[in-house]
């Protein structure tokens, strides 16, 4: 190794570059995440331009500083005019390099970070790298070479599957794809990049320019790993506009020289660009980090959450146990007797016992984690634990008899959290000592998959007490979403609103099955009557039999659904309810029984029957769901119209694409959105009855997104 001096370190702002012996150094340090901004993008520029002019430096070593490599785009330049230099113009300049350029990864290698990597020469990735091209999130594709050197890298196959995916390949994963050359074995990518360098250098190792890789060679298999991905996308991607363009760019690897491939990567990248799919995606991206914001976690810090029990281990709570299990907490199930523990206890193993038999999970690692979990049907097991969740059966009676028990045995300062859905939780907390420790924690059935986890935020509660929600959100990795109290809070609430329409269509003369059909091709996997049927058509019922004395007897109330209920007929797990499921299936077909007593409600209501096209199911739809949004925000239900977004994108499958139904609202246009419920409101002023918040927002040409700046 030679021992030149090293040479003064230059710094063009982020990007710092110092000759160490023969290796130019060349650090990112751009925090938090070292983020492509244009001055990294000008400093890489010039770090590369000074390698060329210094004769003494034999290769360049490409290094992040912090604990990622790149981790993609910055986001503040989103929506921005480009400034130059552009990503592909410095991913060329590296690639052009007439001296070996390594990158040395660590931690995350996104997007532009790896299409950085891939016009470097070598690549070495620390234990801790996560690589990806994950653009397809964002209704973009990789526009930076992505779609052109990683075919030519690694094939078609992994190639596109990463990229369609969005998802990262851990370091060895990355090495066995051929995506790096090199695993390192520690964590510092500085120290182990620069003695790869040097090697190489000693070695005398050719620049190996990443697009004149052969892993295109066998065009045979190419195209059939291609036209697989192209018909798997077209069956799969639901209407998204860029899983198709990645397909299209890639078939420019195979068929076009490097450069027509580059000039067709950038053609679909800007068409991409210019799909209002990237802007709901886009919105979707920001919401979800925005949500974190709420003003209790900016006044409190959390408490301590080092241990968790929880009431109940039906599926919900089980589903709860499991997640907690999963975040690596102690668990303590309370149920009433051995048996209901029992039951509890299979519940949790269940969920384990299935991914052992798909090979996700070993018995030593289920029996590791079972360690952490224990059950009594004393409440007095509850003593020390920093958190409770209850999860018991949706009745106040019930509900309050939990809690005194708790109210008695957990310890000062625990938090004691209900995952009710609709109850009350200012009359929950003040039936007890210590209402400040009450906090509402609704989980998503099932509580160990589905991300959403509403905060509910009681009158008397502690900032601290919410803070340590959004810290539990964040250990359970679900995204939580801050709501008031109120009947349903803020997805349950419009639910009820947007399901009343769909009745009110179906008893119009639109059958549930045109109506899950509309909703399906809109982009939501399933239909509000196929929810109806997987969630339990009792459940329902029950909450209509408990707000039937409340219902303002002039407003409709369609009674379909009720008719079914007392056939017995709730969904699934009956094998019939809007839909049968013969011998247990989990796709229903339809059911002419059904459609026997829709037509013998429209009698008794003396309704006539008419049709109803796609588009009219929807505008409908939507109406009634934004307007129920609107009046949630009005009333401080939700902070800002982001919280619903969210809400509904993680929790109600509501397509990401599309942003939210506050953001699909901007989209469409406020003032069509309000003229559609005016007209509406022809035929029914009661249901129908617009938002005053929607009426400001257009008298004053203003948009939900005009309200979406952090509190």
């Amino acid at each position: 190794m030679a021992t030149t001096t090293p040479s003064p370190s230059t710094s063009t702002g982020p990007v710092t570059f110092e000759r160490l012996g023969d290796v130019l150094v060349v650090t990112i340090d751009n925090p938090p995440v070292n983020a492509l901004g244009v001055d990294v993008r000008r400093g890489l520029a010039a770090a590369i331009d000074a390698a060329e002019a210094d004769g003494a430096a034999k290769a360049v070593l490409i290094v992040g500083a912090g604990r990622n490599f790149i981790a993609g785009a910055d986001i503040r330049e989103f929506g921005k005019t480009p400034q130059p230099p552009s990503l592909p113009e410095v991913c060329l300049k590296i690639e052009n390099c007439t001296k070996p350029v390594v990158a040395a990864m660590h931690g995350a290698a996104l997007g532009g970070g790896l299409e950085v990597a891939l016009s470097a020469h070598y690549r070495i990735a620390s234990p801790t790298a996560k690589l990806g091209l994950p653009e397809v999130a964002l209704g973009l594709l990789p526009g930076s070479g992505g779609t052109q050197r990683a075919p030519r890298l690694i094939g078609v196959k992994p190639a596109i599957e990463l990229m369609l995916s969005g998802r990262h390949a851990g370091a060895k994963e990355a090495l066995s794809l051929g995506l790096v050359d090199r695993l390192g074995t520690e964590a510092d990518a500085r120290v182990e990049g620069l003695a790869y360098a040097n090697e190489l250098v000693a070695a005398k190792a050719p620049v190996r320019r990443t697009r004149e890789a052969g892993a295109l060679a066998d065009k045979e298999a190419s195209r059939a790993a291609l036209e697989a991905a192209r018909a798997d996308t077209a069956k799969k991607s639901r209407g998204l506009f860029s899983p198709m363009k990645i397909v299209e760019a890639v078939e420019g690897a195979l068929t076009l020289p490097f450069d027509e491939g580059m000039a067709l990567e950038r053609k679909l990248f800007l068409q991409c660009i210019d799909s209002p799919q990237r802007a709901g995606l886009i919105h979707a991206f920001f919401a979800e980090r925005e949500v974190l914001k709420a003003p209790e976690t900016k006044s409190a810090s959390p408490r301590a959450l080092e241990s968790a029990g929880i009431v109940g281990g039906g599926t919900m709570g089980a589903g709860i146990a499991v997640a907690m299990l999963d975040a690596g907490l102690p668990v303590t199930m309370i149920e009433r007797d051995d048996t209901q523990l029992a039951r509890g206890r299979a519940n949790v193993e269940k969920v384990y016992d299935g991914l052992i038999a798909k090979g996700r999970m070993t018995p030593e690692a289920k029996a590791a984690v079972m360690a952490r979990f224990s059950g009594s049907t004393s409440y007095d097991a509850l003593a020390n634990v920093d958190i409770v969740v209850e999860a018991v059966f949706e009745e106040m009676g019930v509900k309050k008899a939990v809690f005194a028990e708790l109210d008695r045995v957990c310890k000062r300062g625990a938090v004691i959290a209900t995952n009710t859905s609709y109850l009350d939780i200012d009359e929950i907390a003040a039936s007890i000592s210590r209402p400040q420790d009450v906090v509402g924690l609704h989980f998503f059935s099932p509580a160990n998959i589905m991300k959403l986890l509403e905060i509910v935020v009681p009158a008397k509660v502690s900032a601290d007490v919410v803070a340590t929600g959004f810290e539990l959100a964040k250990k359970l990795k679900k995204v939580p979403v801050r709501a008031g109290v109120c009947d349903g809070f803020i997805g349950n609430r419009i639910l009820a609103v947007y399901r009343q329409a769909a009745d009110h269509m179906m008893e119009d003369g639109a059958s549930p099955y045109d109506i899950d059909a509309a909703v399906r091709n809109f982009g939501y996997p399933m239909g509000p009557f196929q929810v109806s049927d997987l969630a339990g058509g009792d459940i329902g019922w029950a909450t209509r039999k408990r707000k039937a004395a409340t219902r303002d007897p002039k407003a409709r109330y369609v009674q379909v659904a009720d008719r079914i209920c007392e056939r017995g007929w709730f969904g699934q797990k009956t094998q019939r309810g809007y839909y049968l499921y013969p011998e247990g299936a989990r796709t229903g077909v339809p059911d002419p029984e059904v459609l026997a007593i829709i037509d013998a409600e429209r009698e008794r209501a003396g309704i006539k029957p008419r049709a109803f096209t796609e588009e009219e199911i929807m505008r409908r739809y939507m109406a009634a769901m934004i307007n129920e949004g609107a009046n949630v925000v009005l009333q401080r239900i939700a902070l800002r119209p982001l919280d619903v977004d969210v809400t509904f994108l993680y929790g109600y499958g509501f397509p990401r694409h599309r942003g939210g139904p506050m953001k699909y609202a901007d989209t469409v246009g406020l003032p069509k959105v309000l003229a559609d419920i005016q007209e509406f409101a022809k035929e029914d002023p009661i249901f129908w009855k617009p938002s005053p918040l929607l009426v400001q927002l257009v008298e004053r040409g203003a948009d939900f997104a005009s309200l979406n700046q952090s509190e």
